[in-house]
């Protein structure tokens, strides 16, 4: 179910990147003084080129989500979480910039001495930014998703896989592996109840 809604959040996330990109972030007034004014517009992928290939990240995440589990699924989370804070990145500092004319002069190829006026259009940076928080949301899902997996194939494991287990990780045995010792007869505290480890055969 985390995993079904993470993959909404992020198809829903990718989507609205690619409309931010689509839109109008900074509309630009010039002026040459040989014909009359006009107006240079320039769109989400213009002012970033990052957007598209963020939004391509996060469709491909969402579908790889349904192959990996375990640690592949904590890894596809983690990218997730670098990924939100790109795009985050990319809607406030557009967001907060002082000036957007030198830049997007600079991106438009037009001469400063023809700029005339500049002005910013928000929908496009207040949509990346609702993208960003998406986009986190469906990683701390995955990460969740990836940590209850890895409880629920322990919780099924026979008891004395369950205390094998938790040797192997070099690990305090859990509450469940407590318990099936005390069932069994046997003092979890003890170390002398753990059952000889096998020898090491490497090499005979």
């Amino acid at each position: 179910m985390a995993i079904r809604a993470a993959q909404v959040l992020l198809v829903v996330s990718a989507a609205g990147l690619w409309a931010a990109s689509r839109l109008i972030w900074v509309e630009l007034q010039t002026f040459d003084g040989l014909g009359p004014p006009k107006i240079v517009t320039l769109s989400g992928s213009r002012w970033s080129s990052a957007l598209l290939p963020l939004a391509l990240l996060l469709l491909a995440t969402a579908l790889a989500a349904l192959a990996v589990r375990s640690w592949a699924l904590r890894l596809l989370a983690a990218l997730l979480a670098l990924a939100s804070l790109a795009v985050g990145y990319l809607a406030v500092s557009m967001l907060e910039i002082p000036d957007v004319a030198a830049r997007g002069a600079e991106l438009a190829h037009v001469p400063l001495l023809e700029l005339v006026g500049a002005k910013r259009h928000y929908p496009g940076p207040v949509i990346t930014l609702v993208a960003a928080v998406g986009t986190l949301i469906g990683a701390v899902l995955l990460m969740r998703a990836a940590a209850t997996a890895g409880r629920t194939a322990t919780k099924y494991l026979a008891p004395a896989a369950r205390r094998s287990a938790a040797r192997h990780d070099r690990q305090t045995p859990s509450e469940r592996t407590m318990w099936d010792e005390l069932d069994e007869g046997r003092d979890p505290t003890d170390p002398a109840h753990d059952p000889p480890s096998e020898p090491d055969t490497e090499g005979r």
